[in-house]
């Protein structure tokens, strides 16, 4: 795979271009988890209970002989349990702690070769189809289209450019949502959403507005460009649509991994 087409915002061929090296770094699963996962924890604000909780009462236990167990109780009122993990209100018996350490690290190197490694999947039609982006009308990938595709500002005209492109079937993939499993539904977190297309491009000139209303779209500078964005939830081989000026950077950014 040396060089790859341009497409126009019409769908048409108008030029080819080189496609970077970084495409033919060694594909490494493990890396891309290692470097997904230290950007999830980088994020996770620690917590943890007062330390005195369950333990501010100056409850005792009243001795042996009186018919009752001789567990701490309040000196007052109802004479109830007070202070032992068993006790209702009484304290935890490992609550969790703000010196917990969540991070897990990753060192740089690692992690940039986990970026260039995540980048070679994309071009990778069977991963691609493995992680469920639906991309029979796609024409090829990598997707490359011209640089007029950062200045479109209007959901409207990126609707249109993206069924030219074949890809709109992807975002109506991604429209449909469901309801989480667990507890994390009563938690801010009851819909679960697939992810769609990554747009990436050189600069911002007015895409972030035309594309963020996309249900599962995501838009990113390619000097910006992270394992998260390239392998959400660690699984490698999302669908991606480059601009040329960002496909012609990648080299620049990752040609010496």
């Amino acid at each position: 795979m040396s060089q790859i087409n341009v497409y126009s915002l019409d769908g048409e061929i108008i030029e080819k271009i080189e496609v970077p090296r970084v495409f033919n770094t060694e594909k490494r699963e493990d890396l891309i988890k290692r470097a997904v996962l230290a950007g999830i924890t980088h994020r996770i604000q620690p917590y943890g209970t007062y330390v005195e909780a369950g333990k501010r009462t100056s409850a005792e236990s009243p001795g042996k002989n009186r018919g009752i167990s001789r567990v701490p109780r309040m000196k007052s009122g109802p004479r109830r349990v007070a202070f032992v993990t068993s006790a209702v209100g009484g304290r935890k018996a490992f609550p969790p702690k703000v010196e917990k350490k969540y991070k897990e690290k990753i060192n740089k190197k690692e992690r940039r070769f986990a970026i260039a490694s995540a980048i070679a999947f994309t071009s990778d039609k069977d991963v691609v189809l493995a992680r469920g982006h639906k991309i029979d009308n796609v024409k090829e990938l990598p997707l490359v289209v011209e640089d007029e595709f950062e200045k479109i500002k209007k959901t409207s005209e990126t609707r249109e450019i993206f069924k030219k492109l074949g890809i709109w079937d992807d975002i109506l993939r991604a429209k449909k949502k469901k309801i989480r499993a667990g507890k994390g539904k009563m938690r801010g977190r009851k819909y679960k959403r697939k992810k769609g297309p990554l747009i990436v491009v050189s600069k911002n000139l007015g895409i972030f507005y035309g594309a963020r209303n996309h249900p599962g779209v995501d838009v990113v500078q390619v000097r910006n460009l992270g394992a998260e964005y390239l392998a959400p939830g660690t699984e490698p081989g999302r669908l991606v649509i480059w601009t040329k000026s960002a496909f012609k950077e990648l080299d620049s950014l990752f040609g010496g991994v």
